[in-house]
């Protein structure tokens, strides 16, 4: 089992950014699939995005597409979430997951870290 730790959460005004880190470790295999969901009260949690950790293919949800990049740091089993111009919409738990399938589709992730808060003011 992948152990996952999420950091840099935090509470922000809209339009600034924050920057999610997720450390792996563990039994990391090179075709997993990184992903990172979001949970907000009250709703389901949710895909945002997802990086292939073989060649760095990359896939967003629509409501993040222009705002949020996913990047990975192999060398030190570390995805990132860049989240720029951040909107109140976006405030939820976000969650750090592994799989080794690749796509956006929760029920394929094995492994979940255990969220870190993302909170936006207007």
């Amino acid at each position: 089992q992948v152990q996952l730790v999420e950091s840099g959460g935090g509470s922000v005004q809209a339009g600034d950014s924050l920057r999610l880190s997720c450390a792996a470790s563990g039994p990391i295999r090179s075709t997993y699939v990184m992903g990172w969901f979001r949970q907000a009260p009250g709703k389901e949690r949710e895909f945002v995005a997802a990086m292939a950790r073989s060649d760095g293919s990359k896939i967003y949800a629509d409501s993040v597409k222009g705002r949020f990049t996913i990047s990975r740091d192999n060398a030190k089993n570390t995805v990132y979430l860049q989240m720029n111009n951040l909107k109140p919409e976006d405030t939820a738990v976000y969650f750090c997951a592994a799989s080794t399938v690749w796509g956006g589709r929760r029920g394929d992730y094995d492994d979940w870290g255990q969220g870190t808060q993302v909170t936006v003011s207007s």
